[in-house]
């Protein structure tokens, strides 16, 4: 894992999520927010989470040299949320994402996290556009994706969803 890149801000450090994260993915999955924003993803113990990390999240970083990203407070060594650039099923592009656990919530980590993620999209990554999903009731993160530069464009539906997401875009060579 050593070969991936991290990245810090003044408060953060996001590293890339290993299976040494499984407790934190385990509690984050669970929160009531994950649960009705982003939906359930079945991760019912820590060695589901572990299997789940495996799976899903180690393969794309393994494909692309970026993915999900463990944030955690450098003060005192606190894992506080998750932070990603996703290659999403269903979707064109590379989708930024961002999930806190509800303690850590309301202290400007998401942006923090997710400034530096686009940053790092287009300097280390090279990515011209980045794109976001949300729920349509989910007005934090619309909020925090208008903060970051997105802009809402259409509404989207994943394969095997049954909801319309609101999609935010951001293109960098207009910048």
């Amino acid at each position: 894992m050593s070969s991936y890149k991290n990245f810090q801000t003044e408060r953060l450090l996001l590293r890339p999520t290993s299976e040494q994260d499984a407790l934190f993915i385990y509690e984050l999955f669970n929160t009531p927010k994950w649960l009705r924003f982003i939906g359930e993803r079945d991760v019912k113990s820590e060695e589901a989470a572990r299997a789940y990390i495996r799976a899903k999240m180690l393969p794309q970083l393994e494909k692309l040299g970026f993915g999900n990203y463990t944030v955690i407070r450098k003060a005192d060594n606190l894992t506080v949320g998750s932070c990603g650039l996703y290659d999403r099923p269903g979707l064109e592009g590379i989708d930024i994402g961002f999930a806190f656990l509800p303690q850590h919530e309301k202290k400007g980590y998401a942006f923090e996290a997710s400034r530096e993620l686009l940053r790092a999209a287009v300097e280390d990554f090279g990515l011209i556009k980045i794109n976001a999903i949300t729920e349509g009731e989910n007005l934090g993160s619309q909020k925090l994706l208008e903060r970051l530069g997105l802009v809402f464009t259409k509404t989207v539906r994943l394969p095997g969803e049954e909801e319309d997401l609101l999609f935010y875009e951001k293109n960098f060579r207009d910048v």
